[in-house]
Order: C-alpha cells, then sequence, then structure tokens
C-alpha cells in the first residue's frame, strides 16, 4: 500500500553526492556518515567509533543537562554488555502477556477519552500520558507515578525549563527513589539498581543514577513525538484505518514503517581516539562522528523510494533502534506500543480530523529536520 510522500529528507542531496555532511555543533565540526551500510559498519566499530565518552554521546553533547555517565549507551563492549544484562529483565517485560494486556487496556482508556471529548491535543494529553503511564509498567513502580513524570514535559531536559535546572531536578528525583530502594527493596527498577551487583560488587551510586537517567532521559520523547506523528498520519489518510481493518496483522509492517519513516533521533555520537578523516572530512583525535539514524533510513540504494511511506514495506531494515552492540533496549516497549495503537485506533475510531498543528523543526546550520509535532488538536469521530 503506497501513501503520499512523508516528510521531506534533508540529507538527500549531501547522501548521494558523498555520504557525509559536516555540521558545526557546539563549536565542534561533526562529519554526518548518511549511508545506510556505512552508518551499520560504523555502530559495528566500537574501537574505531567508540561510545565511551560520559555526556558526549549525545549529540548536542550534555555537559550541562547531567553530571553523570549514562549506561549503558556510553560505554564499550565488553562492559557495556555486563551493564546491559543488569536491566534487560525489565525492558523484556513488553513480551509477558500480562504486560502486553496492561498495555492494551491503557490505550483503550486513552481512546475512549479521546472520543468523549470535542477535541484533544494530542501531544501532551495523549501521547505523554500514554507513555508516562506505560513507563510505570516497564519499570514496575506504582502507576501514581506518571503523574510527577508529566509533569516533566515531553523531554527531560528540553521542555520547559531549561536544561541545567530539569537535569538537577531529575536527578533529585533518581535519588530519592535510589533511597527507597535501599531502605524497602521492592521488585520495581530503582530497587534493582540499589541492589544490584557488578564484578562482585554494588553498583555505585553514580552508576545508579545514570541508568536511570537514560530510561528518563532516552525513552520518552522519542515514544511521544513517534505516536503523535501516527495519529497526524492517520488524520491525513483516512484509507490507512480501513487498510489496517482488513487485517490486524498489518498493524506489525505498518508500525516499523512508521518507526522508520517518524525518526525522532536524527543521530548519536561516537568518539574517534585515534582521530582520521571521514570521507574527506577530518576527525581530531578524540573529535567526535555522527551515526545518523534519520538519513540512512531514507537510503534510496536500501529502501524503494523511501519518501513513500508504505505500510506494507518488507524487507525494512530500518535503523530507527539503532544497530549493533547499542540497539535501544525500549525497542520492545515502543514497537508494542505503536503497534497496540494502531490495532485499538482500527477498531474504534472512524476517522481523525486536524484542528491545528505545530511541528517540531531540528534547526542545524546545515540542516533542517522536521522531528514531530510540537502540538497537535484534533477531533476524532468513534466508529458507530
Amino acid at each position: 500500500m503506497t501513501e503520499k510522500p512523508a516528510p521531506r529528507d534533508p540529507f538527500r542531496e549531501a547522501r548521494v553526492a558523498s555520504g557525509v555532511l559536516g555540521c558545526e555543533f557546539q563549536g565542534e565540526l561533526v562529519p554526518m556518515i548518511l549511508r545506510h551500510a556505512e552508518v551499520r559498519a560504523t555502530a559495528k566499530d566500537w574501537q574505531t567509533y567508540s561510545s565511551d565518552a560520559p555526556l558526549r554521546v549525545p549529540i548536542p553533547s550534555e555537559e550541562e543537562m547531567r553530571t553523570v555517565r549514562q549506561l549503558p549507551i556510553e560505554t564499550d563492549p565488553p562492559l557495556h554488555g555486563e551493564y546491559r544484562e543488569i536491566v534487560e529483565p525489565f525492558f523484556k517485560r513488553p513480551k509477558d502477556p500480562e504486560f502486553i494486556a496492561r498495555v492494551e487496556a491503557l490505550i483503550t482508556e486513552l481512546l475512549e477519552g479521546m472520543l468523549s471529548r470535542d477535541s484533544i491535543e494530542i501531544v501532551r494529553d495523549f501521547a505523554l500520558p500514554l507513555q508516562s503511564r506505560a513507563l510505570t509498567y516497564l519499570l514496575n513502580v506504582p502507576e501514581q507515578e506518571a503523574d510527577t513524570w508529566i509533569g516533566w514535559g515531553v523531554h527531560v531536559f528540553k521542555d520547559g525549563n531549561d536544561g541545567e535546572v530539569k537535569g538537577a531536578e531529575l536527578e533529585r528525583y533518581i535519588h530519592a527513589q535510589l533511597d527507597r530502594g535501599e531502605a524497602q527493596p521492592g521488585e520495581d527498577f530503582f530497587s534493582a539498581l540499589s541492589q544490584a551487583q557488578f564484578q562482585g560488587r554494588r553498583l555505585t551510586r553514580d552508576e545508579a543514577l545514570g541508568f536511570a537517567n537514560l530510561t528518563f532521559a532516552g525513552g520518552r520523547d522519542t515514544v511521544i513525538h513517534t505516536v503523535s506523528s501516527v495519529i497526524a498520519y492517520i488524520a491525513e489518510h483516512s484509507e490507512a484505518l480501513a487498510y489496517l481493518r482488513e487485517d490486524p496483522k498489518r498493524g506489525i509492517h505498518a508500525s516499523e514503517e512508521f518507526f522508520r519513516v517518524f525518526m525522532p533521533l536524527t543521530h548519536i555520537g561516537r568518539v574517534c581516539p585515534a582521530g582520521g578523516e571521514i570521507h574527506g572530512v577530518p576527525v581530531q583525535p578524540g573529535g567526535r562522528v555522527s551515526l545518523c539514524w534519520a538519513s540512512a533510513n531514507h537510503d534510496e540504494s536500501v529502501f524503494d523510494a523511501p519518501q513513500e511511506i508504505r505500510l506494507d514495506r518488507k524487507p525494512n531494515p530500518h535503523l530507527a533502534f539503532g544497530f549493533g552492540t547499542h540497539i535501544c533496549l525500549g525497542a520492545a516497549h515502543a514497537r508494542l506500543i505503536v503497534r497496540v495503537l494502531l490495532e485499538k485506533l482500527a477498531a474504534m475510531v472512524e476517522g481523525i480530523e486536524v484542528i491545528s498543528a505545530t511541528k517540531h523543526i531540528e534547526r542545524e546550520a546545515a540542516y533542517q529536520r522536521w522531528t514531530g509535532y510540537g502540538e497537535l488538536l484534533v477531533r476524532v469521530k468513534g466508529k458507530a
């Protein structure tokens, strides 16, 4: 099934011409690697392109927003694998039938609430509560904790107050949860971190902070923006709902296509300890390169008509969740949410009308890219 063109790919010209785009971030010239095959190869070559770079893996870097290394993402193998094993049991929960049932009930509840209103703003009144409440299931904490997380906004660093203020607020919250986990350990994420063993010792407080920091900083806005973009697409393409209604299993391929196209995270950084050169762009020792997931997901040598959204696209080797040893821990969680959302929309909704929308644009000197919605006000009609 072929639909109208997706949002513009700002990297196409550079990807075709040279495979790299030099872009300045915080005064540092960072070559963005653009082609699918090269992004995958770079992601696997951790000896040359290291993640052992506290605070510098995100681009722009986050020195002013947090004080701890995010774990396990800002480490290399074999430490990365050892750290990852500590928290993997929580991130495998979306495959459990009971967990799936809770997410299904949550999305049904939120859609019923949507249908009872004349209009709803999707980003903050639907997608933000959805991911916040689902995250309480993932971390096995009381669902009322979501009220606090909703108050942080769409992103814990980049929404509302400046990042330094919000980063300090996040760290105070995590400290309090870890203190509780030490004093009264339970079956929740924070208790697990406070009791975890690593190489024969307890995790340090900074290590525990690093795990929790990544969970909140990297695991909320991406899902929120994807959910909002999916609903906007459905509103503009009513035939998509009819297509999904014919066979609920179609939501599996459709969700993967939405992840490919609606990629909120443009790229991620790696550090080159020895320096080098990327397609003519020099990298100083200790300098960074960028793995541009968003460009790789539109590589015309891999994806036929990449600017089109094809809900039946297969194969679909997108890199929305990264690649290699650092592949996203939260991938199963995100996949479940979007797949269930599509199933419930097809079953419960007749159509969606966009009343107003404000796109969120990532603006850099070398490119501008649409990454989601700042505001999306819609009117929803339920099935008769």
